[in-house]
């Protein structure tokens, strides 16, 4: 073919060569994780039944028709009508106010405690996966004494050791969780501390607190999230169970696993004593557990590929 027979293709403008590229914005991880999240509508049902527990536990002064601890003789054992939704126990006592309240001290006690075993165990899962050494290998061992050591037993010798009550189901289920927590870190510590960037800000002189804190842990928190939200909800049933054997909560607090434990001896008479405080136990550690669900499909990639459900 001669040249007079090519086809000449039309010359770019040199104003438009000149234009600058732009670059696509890059999204954070975080935010691609939380877009994933909201896409996921089971996930969602989930938070937003637990964001209305929590609603109900705060503001429990105010939709509380009455007070938990009031006791009137003229309405024993009703059942379920307008002014009782819940019905009343044994004593006259609205079961739908005490289950009110009951939220506010399970809720409380379940994440104070899902909180004092996540702070000890990112301490020392973070520093003993980092350091390593000597100082990892004697605080592995006494981490393993405490994980051999059979949990129900520990707590039953804390609350044995400091009194049945909230604050000591809260106490005793916080430290009994910090082993499995600090192994959960120091693992994710030993997987991250050899990493490019991590070498990088040791090398240029930084010190060890500022590259565990500012490199490493928001590096591993996604692992971390997710245990603490799967165990908030075992928290609470925890926290229900040993009230329920007359370990935690005592009366007349309305706990829900005291009420279930009160309500035992009428279910007969009165099921709804029983019902309705292990039907808050439900929906919100299902609530839990579906939200936990989603977070571990939004913050880790190979799940995510999946889909929303």
């Amino acid at each position: 073919m001669s040249s007079s027979s090519q086809i000449e293709l039309p010359k770019t403008p040199a104003s438009i060569q000149a234009l600058p590229l732009k670059k696509a914005p890059r999204q954070s991880p975080f935010i691609f994780a939380m877009e994933s999240l909201t896409r996921d509508r089971v996930a969602m049902l989930g938070l937003a039944c637990l964001l209305v527990m929590v609603f109900i536990a705060i503001a429990a002064p105010l939709i509380a028709p009455y007070s938990p601890t009031t006791i009137n003789y003229d309405v024993v054992l009703s059942a379920p009508t307008w002014a009782h939704p819940f019905g009343t126990d044994d004593l006259g006592r609205d079961i739908f106010s005490r289950v009110i309240w009951g939220g506010r001290e399970s809720l409380r006690t379940g994440y104070l405690a899902v909180t004092i075993g996540l702070g000890g165990g990112i301490i020392v899962g973070l520093v003993s996966g980092y350091l390593g050494g000597a100082f990892d290998s004697i605080t592995q061992r006494i981490v393993e004494v405490f994980l051999a050591f059979p949990s129900i037993l520990l707590l039953l010798s804390i609350v044995a050791a400091l009194g049945p009550n909230l604050v000591t189901i809260m106490i005793a289920i916080g430290v009994s969780s910090i082993p499995g927590y600090s192994r959960l870190v120091r693992g994710s510590v030993i997987a991250t501390k050899n990493l490019d960037y991590v070498t990088a800000s040791r090398l240029i002189g930084a010190k060890n607190r500022w590259i565990m804190v500012r490199h490493i842990l928001p590096n591993i928190i996604a692992p971390i999230l997710i245990y603490g939200t799967m165990s908030l909800g075992g928290a609470i049933m925890l926290t229900a169970g040993l009230s329920y054997i007359g370990l935690g909560a005592q009366p007349p607090s309305p706990e829900w696993g005291a009420m279930l434990n009160y309500g035992r001896a009428y279910l007969q008479l009165g099921w709804w004593m029983s019902a309705f405080p292990g039907l808050a136990v439900f929906i919100t550690v299902l609530s839990i557990n579906l939200l936990g669900d989603g977070l571990q499909e939004a913050l880790n990639p190979k799940m995510r590929s999946a889909g929303p459900r």
